[in-house]
Order: structure tokens, then sequence, then C-alpha cells
């Protein structure tokens, strides 16, 4: 059992005046027990409303760390990644694995504020020949832990058999089609308007350039609902809604980690999930996918 203590050591332990123990227990403000009349307080439940409590604390402190239980990760939309931390969920009984779905900038930027323990990215850098390590670099004075998750196929989705004939990017010049885009730091935004830019083509003369959803998934609706015609995504999103498919390139899609944390239980527990057998069954059955460096640390070109 874990040490009690009397109301004279809370008093001692936090340098308060017993009287203000009573007072906090009354209010239900502290964690307290009370055995044959009189209040105990388990010693790691005293620390951690203390830690709890702490509100002044300095920019560059280390705000999230793994208890062993929890992985936080924030960042890019994956479907393959959705389906591994259910994999996750159901394979460590007492462990939970969440995602916030907040583009792979956005990613980057929760793991800079210590706000997840994994970021999920694929921005493609300037000389499209790397991902992400251009963008970490910008955010982080010590650059994370880069694990690559996977390769997968983007591309343009649009409807079956493909009416408007779609062959190219500039294809989305064509009067009357309606485009549905992703979100702005976003890593598929930024390689659709790379593209974009490559074949010429301003983004707002283009009808629906501007009408942005949350989710690869999300685009494959819009077009199957007949809202839209085209939009940027992933192939496995076409093989799942029976869409058509333009492939521009295949791209790594990274998990960024701090080097505070790579080695804790919870975080090597779920990469290890990327060597696994369900993991490469899952991937199996989707399309669109590469898991070649999966697992893999990635190191930048000249380390």
């Amino acid at each position: 059992m874990q040490r009690l203590l009397t109301t004279k050591e809370v008093a001692e332990l936090l340098n308060i005046h017993e009287k203000m123990v009573y007072t906090l227990v009354a209010d239900k403000a502290m964690p307290a027990t009370k055995i044959a009349g009189k209040w105990l307080f388990p010693q790691y439940l005293i620390q951690q409303w203390v830690e709890n409590n702490t509100i002044n604390i300095p920019d560059n402190a280390r705000l999230l760390t793994s208890n062993q239980r929890l992985v936080v990760l924030a960042g890019s939309n994956d479907p393959l990644l959705d389906q591994t931390i259910t994999l996750f969920n159901r394979s460590f009984s007492g462990h939970l694995a969440v995602f916030a779905n907040v583009g792979s900038t956005g990613g980057l930027q929760a793991l800079r504020n210590h706000l997840c323990h994994i970021a999920a990215s694929h921005l493609i850098q300037d000389d499209e020949t790397d991902y992400n390590f251009q963008f970490a670099a910008q955010e982080f004075d010590s650059m994370p832990v880069v694990v690559n998750f996977c390769r997968r196929l983007q591309g343009l989705l649009f409807r079956k058999h493909n009416p408007l004939e779609i062959l190219s990017v500039a294809d989305l010049a064509k009067p009357g089609l309606r485009l549905v885009n992703r979100s702005l730091g976003t890593g598929t935004r930024l390689l659709l308007d790379r593209e974009l830019h490559k074949a010429g083509l301003r983004g707002d003369k283009i009808r629906g350039y501007d009408y942005e959803v949350g989710r690869h998934m999300d685009v494959g609706l819009e077009i199957l609902a007949g809202r839209a015609d085209v939009g940027p995504g992933i192939e496995t999103v076409a093989g799942s809604l029976d869409l058509g498919f333009l492939p521009l390139r295949w791209e790594r899609f990274d998990l960024l980690v701090s080097k505070e944390v790579f080695f804790e239980k919870s975080i090597q527990a779920f990469f290890g999930l990327l060597q696994s057998e369900h993991f490469k069954e899952t991937a199996h059955n989707l399309k669109g996918y590469d898991l070649t460096m999966a697992g893999k640390i990635v190191f930048q070109d000249g380390q």
C-alpha cells in the first residue's frame, strides 16, 4: 500500500498551517480518505495534486510526458494510422492511444508545445526529395526522433469512370469543375499547391479551392455525394469508396517523437506494432501503402 500521511505531515510537506489542510479537505479541494474518524492522505495523490495545481510554469518546461498508459498523437489524418491506434488500444489492456487531427503543421506545433507525444507529418520539402526535416528544424531547437510510419500514394480523387476526363493537374482549370480541398497546414494541401504552381494554375481561379474538409475520407465522401468533382487525397480512399484516382507521387509519412519520451514503455509499444504481422496485414488490405520503411528511424541527409 502507498504511504498514508497525517494532516500534520501534509501540512509540513506543503509548508502550510494544519488548519489550512482541514479547510482544503472540507472544501473537497484536496484528496483525502477518512479511516476510523481520522483524515489520511495517500502521499502519491498529494504529490499529483501539487503538480496538477502548478500554474506558474516556464515556457520551456516539459509539459507532457508519458505515464506509461497514455499515448497522445497529433497531426495528419490517415486511415491506416486510425486502425493502428485501434490495434494499440486492443492489444494493450489498460493503455490508451488518442489522436488529434490538426494537420501535419499542427502536429509539429503540438509536439513543440508539449501537447502530444507523437506528431504525424508528411510535409514535402522545397527540394521535393525529402519530407518533414526542413519543417521540424523550424519548430525545434533539438531535432526529434523521426520514425517512418509508411509510404503512401497521393493523387487526385474523382468520380468513377472519370466523366470529366481529369488526366493531369492542369485539368483542374476546366470550366465548371468543382474542387474540394484540404485545410492549410496539411501535407496534402501543400502538395496540391505545389502541383498547381507547376501547372501554372492559381488556386483562387478554381471553383471550390476554398472549400476545405478535415480528412481524406471527407474529400471522397464529398465527391461520392456529388457536391464536388475532384479533390486531393490518397489512393486508399479511392479504393474504399470505389472512386477514380490519378496518382501524383509516393510520399513519406513519418511519426516524430521527442527524445525525452522515445524510450518510454508505452511509446516503444506503439512503435513495436509497426513490425507486427497484424499491422502489415491491415495495410495489405488497403490500397496505396508501402511498408518497406515502416518502424525504421529516418535520418536527414548528411547525418
